[in-house]
């Protein structure tokens, strides 16, 4: 009986066809050369060899140690790609030349698939919103006045974005509880997460020319899981009146993956309603196609299950978030990457931090390791999610995951 081909997938993997995400990989033989991949079910596709092998005319652009050239070709090369990708890894004629060139997901290294230019965070959910607020101002309102008007957004480190599978360092930096004398300097110990989906911007945009709603699909290229580790005490103490800074700077880590827009556009959802008009820049009630993503995320803490956050509930969407970053002239670069924010939904199931879960350490969740306000050296958090694809599929967006290790 014939080997079962890697191209035979079960039905509903995750990573069919219809998905075909993105990413950088090595392997064992060749270590130091790094190649552009596509995931098709439990292997890696190397793209770049693939295009030489079918004399395609993007073989150049696909045979890169980044994600970076094909991020910078603009939409109509994102689309090409994609569709002779999937003619390579569905068409019987083409199977002798592309199995060769597949790779078991478990036998290569990822790395981080683009150089990060520019790292936004943002704060676009109410539910989670409304439990910070609840947390902190629990005698004054919930919601800050200006939060239903504009995306509330900060700048981040672009250098310490990581790869799915990194170790944490513990980070250190000055904390001081209400009722301490003075603040002292040591390592955070109220280390948490934020389940987040991240966008990565492809085509840049002319500096001093905002972008607006309807050219989102023109700049981003995909997304990805995003989990922006935050040092809840570091963050408490200096945070008035700038905003984050070292709380949040030390480390982000994102999938290995990128899904590309065109794998989702069977998960559009429309946002929740909105309780104010929306000055026009932002008011997307007229846009063709509604911005929200079904997306659904798990978050486990060594393997267990803590929080299923669902992304439908954020109130601005990633278009919005877009022209947000850019409504003041600011220009986007090749490699700019955004946050959607914490995503949290209504139940307590579907908090996103554990600064929501735990209602800042009132509640301890129960693991099998122990009870957990926030995190302790050596717990290892995980988060995967998926969306609906076409004709009753689903789309993988792989996983991001991380480990504790002590500070230095």
């Amino acid at each position: 009986m014939p080997e079962q081909s890697p191209l035979d997938l079960a039905e509903g993997d995750l990573f069919g066809p219809h998905n075909l995400p993105y990413g950088v990989f090595s392997t064992a033989d060749e270590p130091e050369r790094r190649r552009v991949g596509v995931r098709i079910g439990g292997h890696v596709l190397d793209a770049g060899a693939a295009a030489l092998a079918l004399g395609s005319p993007y073989a150049a652009l696909l045979a890169q140690p980044t994600l970076n050239p094909l991020l910078a070709a603009g939409r109509t090369a994102w689309r090409d790609v994609r569709r002779a990708l999937t003619a390579w890894v569905t068409s019987p004629a083409h199977r002798a030349d592309i199995e060769p060139l597949l790779h078991p997901v478990t036998a290569v290294t990822l790395h981080l698939p683009y150089d990060v230019a520019d790292y936004v965070d943002f704060y676009a959910s109410e539910h989670h919103a409304t439990n910070v607020g609840k947390i902190f101002r629990p005698d004054g309102d919930a919601l800050t006045p200006n939060w239903k008007h504009l995306p509330i957004g900060y700048h981040g480190r672009a250098g310490t974005v990581v790869v799915s599978g990194t170790d944490v360092v513990r980070p250190s930096g000055q904390r001081k509880a209400p009722a301490d004398p003075a603040p002292v300097f040591g390592p955070s110990v109220k280390l948490d997460i934020e389940a987040e989906v991240g966008f990565i911007v492809g085509t840049p945009s002319t500096h001093g020319t905002p972008v607006p709603l309807a050219d989102f699909r023109e700049h981003v290229f995909g997304l990805f899981l995003l989990n922006d580790w935050s040092a809840r005490d570091i963050q408490a103490w200096e945070y008035v009146p700038l905003g984050p800074f070292l709380g949040k700077s030390f480390a982000t880590s994102v999938s290995a993956w990128v899904t590309p827009l065109e794998a989702l556009d069977a998960a559009h959802v429309a946002p929740p309603a909105r309780d104010f008009p929306l000055l026009p820049y932002l008011d997307d009630s007229n846009e063709e196609e509604p911005g929200g993503y079904d997306i659904r995320i798990e978050v486990k803490i060594n393997g267990e299950v803590v929080s299923s956050p669902p992304f439908s509930t954020m109130y601005w969407t990633a278009a919005q978030q877009l022209t947000q970053m850019t409504a003041n002239g600011a220009s986007l670069r090749t490699g700019d990457l955004f946050g959607s924010g914490t995503v949290s939904g209504p139940e307590v199931n579907q908090r996103g931090s554990l600064l929501e879960l735990t209602w800042n350490g009132r509640d301890p969740i129960e693991l099998a390791t122990g009870k957990r306000t926030f995190l302790e050296d050596g717990d290892e958090v995980t988060m995967t999610a998926w969306a609906p694809g076409p004709h009753g599929t689903r789309v993988g967006l792989g996983e991001v995951t991380g480990r504790i290790t002590p500070a230095t």
